[in-house]
């Protein structure tokens, strides 16, 4: 392992062995606006057939849905109508994150995923990345300051540029800084 700012290495063969494909498999994405697809609710949340009902029971439990599915004519097999229109989007964004927890990988880009869903599902959302994905790599597109005041890092970037780069107590120390004023526009504090 490298030291902290360490670099690691790779070999020119480590790299031609992964192709697109592996890289996009290895990465679970949670978009701002939620995708699911016409079909069974099962095939949208193990489209490779590689998880046992119980594996995705435990998925849908661990994001408060298990119960509504039950409800749902075929459970697991219940049709998800064109564009997911028979859930709403804070359910279908609750889907997207048990397919991630399915998933397991290490490495979980967030872009704006809880911008679009009322506070108890946006607060699940956050409860649920902090407890299942320690030791993943998070990576939060966010707009709202208040759901990444408790990351490692964070990046700030204005017209797409980087113009912060820290620890969120340490940016805030910053009172000139743009992690700072977003803080303050956005009447949050540490």
């Amino acid at each position: 392992m490298p030291e902290p700012g360490g670099q690691i290495l790779i070999d020119d063969q480590d790299i031609q062995d992964l192709s697109l494909p592996i890289y996009r498999s290895r990465i679970s994405l949670i978009p701002q606006d939620p995708v699911l697809f016409t079909g069974p609710l099962r095939l949208n949340l193990d489209p490779g057939k590689e998880f046992e009902d119980v594996q995705i029971w435990n998925a849908l439990e661990a994001v408060q849905l298990k119960s509504l599915i039950q409800k749902q004519d075929g459970k697991l097999f219940c049709k998800i109508s064109e564009g997911g229109t028979n859930f709403s989007v804070g359910e279908k964004q609750l889907l997207c994150l048990a397919r991630a927890l399915l998933e397991k990988n290490k490495v979980i880009i967030l872009d704006e995923a809880t911008a679009n869903v009322d506070f108890a599902t946006d607060r699940l959302i956050q409860e649920t990345i902090r407890s299942r994905f320690r030791g993943c790599t998070v990576i939060t597109i966010a707009h709202r300051v208040d759901t990444i005041l408790d990351y490692d890092r964070v990046l700030v970037f204005e017209g797409g540029k980087v113009v912060e780069f820290d620890k969120p107590k340490m940016l805030l120390k910053n009172d000139a800084g743009k992690f700072a004023e977003l803080c303050r526009l956005q009447q949050v504090s540490i």
